[in-house]
């Protein structure tokens, strides 16, 4: 995989966002979207997802690959949806500043953007600059945190969110732990830490790490949504959420 370095250095408004813990409903993650939203759709329905009091944290990368990515792109408008910038969305970004080629970008899946005009792309280019690299949710024993790839730190390095380039590198590209080519003790001091970049069959924990990216676009892959505190998850397949209806469905 190309290393984009200085990639970034436009993109980043707020590293980091912090949000209280959810005291009046649930809070769920989501693996890596890829366009893959009858999938969500389905799955939203079997949580009883309530829009009014639940919410749903994304990993990142909900473009490219799969049929939906605009679709995906919409659900950044949700009050109820907060996600992360993933190394898909950074290649938009890229790409829309001029310093990727749009032919290298459609060949790791962004060949949706073909018919995008400049101006469509400039556009969700400046709402995906408003995505911070992590998100941290509550605090304590119940603080969960949400990225796209990797980190190696302790919460209280990921919270002052001044990354060097390299760091943020592996925020979005990194794959060390994953392939496990990363000392798991460099995560000492990191609470829970929901990821997904690297496609696994099942959700797997490394360190501090859960990988929920069961690879929702690719066959045999799945999208998976979990629940951090309650430790439970959740996966369908996009042809069998579409084989129970899911297309029909409503977004919340």
């Amino acid at each position: 995989m190309p290393h984009y370095h200085g990639l970034m250095a436009s993109v980043l408004v707020n590293p980091v966002e912090h949000h209280p813990a959810n005291r009046s409903g649930r809070d769920f993650v989501v693996g890596d979207l890829h366009g893959c939203v009858d999938a969500l759709r389905y799955l939203l329905r079997v949580i009883t997802f309530d829009p009014a009091r639940d919410r749903l944290f994304s990993v990142g990368d909900l473009v490219d690959r799969g049929e939906h990515s605009e679709l995906a792109l919409a659900l950044l408008d949700k009050p109820w949806f907060f996600a992360v910038l993933g190394n898909h969305e950074d290649m938009l970004c890229a790409v829309a500043d001029g310093r990727v080629r749009r032919q290298w970008w459609y060949g790791i899946g962004g060949l949706w953007a073909a018919q995008l005009s400049d101006e469509r792309l400039q556009h969700y280019a400046e709402v995906l600059r408003g995505l911070p690299l992590a998100r941290v949710v509550g605090s304590g024993k119940e603080r969960f945190n949400v990225l796209h790839a990797e980190f190696f730190g302790t919460d209280a390095e990921l919270d002052a969110g001044n990354f060097s380039a390299e760091t943020r590198q592996q925020l979005l590209w990194g794959r060390e732990l994953a392939l496990g080519n990363g000392d798991p003790q460099r995560q000492r001091g990191l609470s829970l830490t929901y990821c997904g970049h690297t496609p696994m069959r099942d959700i797997k924990q490394v360190g501090s790490q859960v990988f929920i990216d069961t690879g929702a676009f690719g066959p045999g892959g799945k999208l998976t949504i979990v629940e951090p505190l309650a430790l439970r998850r959740w996966s369908i397949s996009v042809e069998e959420a579409r084989a129970e209806g899911a297309a029909a469905l409503a977004l919340p």
